[in-house]
């Protein structure tokens, strides 16, 4: 009976040794970890890359990189309890949860941070199976006090062209499908509520243009709506002037609650805004007046007026259901049982604001002279 005891004793004890032993190992999660996700919104297929230099810290520390969509590394936090590791990725808005396979070399989870969760899965490669993290761009602004373009051209967009927006690839510059009304209200950062006088082919007639900056470097974002505000005045013969007129708007007020986003800390090498698709936004290192921007632009159908008396840069991310009406892009998740809360419902639950419609009078764009652009 001694001797049956005593071998149950040690099949508990073995047990006992033997399976803690397997955990701890599981829990090295040192290395590159690589896999796609696919963009629910774009169904577009996205590379992902997470690094991790030591499983000892707790939270573990990573950095993670989206390599098909920027260079841009995002500091990561991991935690794991048993198989289940859970990853936050702040400057992306994203948070994970996956499992460890019994190898200790595969993740497979669940990823939040699209307007819907997806399916992602990682895993462990060695330094030759690795994906080329892309380099950084040359770090300097344009030297010149007065920017301008060296070159430009304009021409009417054609039909059958995808796609709409403007791209900045170093000092090159390009503008695709955007009509003159576009143009200028990027140019002098407002909303097409706020042009004035603007004749009707302004907001029809769809322009590309292609130009390249005098100098070397890439445009800041302030250099580039200077540069253009001057190509419209040369190709379009456009002037205008600014006014007060009192217009519906949004006002952005602290909720009672108080806000529920971060300040920038200097660690997020980051900065602007990143939409990943319908209802899906970044926005890293901005001022609440740029969020305002954002808002104007692309989610509402007003001017957006900064009412917060916050001041400084923050941190962070934004997911919600688009109006169909305002929006060009099909939302396939407005359905969805788990579908975001609309904009209003999702600055206030996720940011701590309030959009509230009001009437205030405000600065607007007033157009004296415009006339079709110049031949090339």
């Amino acid at each position: 009976m001694l001797d049956q005891l005593r071998n149950r004793s040690l099949i508990r004890l073995t047990s006992l040794v033997i399976l803690p032993v397997g955990g701890l190992l599981a829990q090295n999660l040192t290395g590159t970890w690589q896999g796609t996700v696919r963009n629910p919104d774009t169904q577009q297929e996205l590379r992902t890359v997470l690094k991790i230099a030591s499983s000892d810290e707790n939270p573990i520390k990573g950095n993670f990189y989206s390599i098909d969509q920027t260079y841009l590394v995002f500091p990561a936090t991991l935690t794991i309890q048993a198989s289940v590791v859970k990853l936050s990725i702040p400057g992306v808005g994203a948070t994970y949860q996956g499992k460890l396979s019994a190898d200790g070399n595969t993740l497979t989870g669940t990823l939040k941070g699209f307007s819907v969760p997806v399916q992602w899965t990682m895993k462990r490669v060695s330094a030759d199976q690795a994906w080329a993290i892309p380099k950084p761009p040359a770090p300097h602004e344009l030297k010149s006090a007065n920017p301008a373009f060296e070159v430009a051209t304009v021409k009417p967009s054609r039909p059958d062209t995808n796609g709409r927006g403007i791209r900045v690839q170093g000092a090159n510059i390009s503008t695709l499908k955007m009509t003159l009304a576009d143009l200028v209200t990027f140019a002098y950062d407002v909303h097409a509520h706020q042009l004035i006088g603007a004749p009707v082919w302004t907001t029809s007639e769809k322009y590309d243009i292609t130009a390249k900056a005098e100098g070397e470097g890439q445009p800041s974002p302030e250099q580039l709506k200077l540069m253009l505000r001057k190509l419209l005045a040369d190709r379009f013969q456009l002037v205008v002037h600014k006014d007060q007129r009192e217009l519906p708007v949004y006002t952005l007020n602290v909720a009672k609650g108080g806000v529920k986003i971060s300040k920038n800390d200097g660690k997020n090498e980051t900065t602007g805004v990143i939409f990943r698709g319908p209802g899906s936004v970044l926005l890293n290192d901005v001022s609440m007046d740029d969020f305002c921007k954002m808002l104007q632009n692309a989610a509402v159908d007003r001017p957006v007026v900064n009412q917060t008396s916050l001041s400084g840069k923050y941190d962070f991310s934004l997911v919600w259901t688009p109006d169909q009406a305002l929006t060009a892009a099909p939302n396939p998740n407005t359905l969805a049982p788990d579908a975001p809360p609309d904009l209003y419902t999702a600055i206030q639950e996720q940011l701590g604001f309030k959009l509230e419609a009001a009437k205030l009078r405000i600065e607007v764009v007033v157009f004296d002279q415009v006339e079709k652009p110049s031949e090339n």
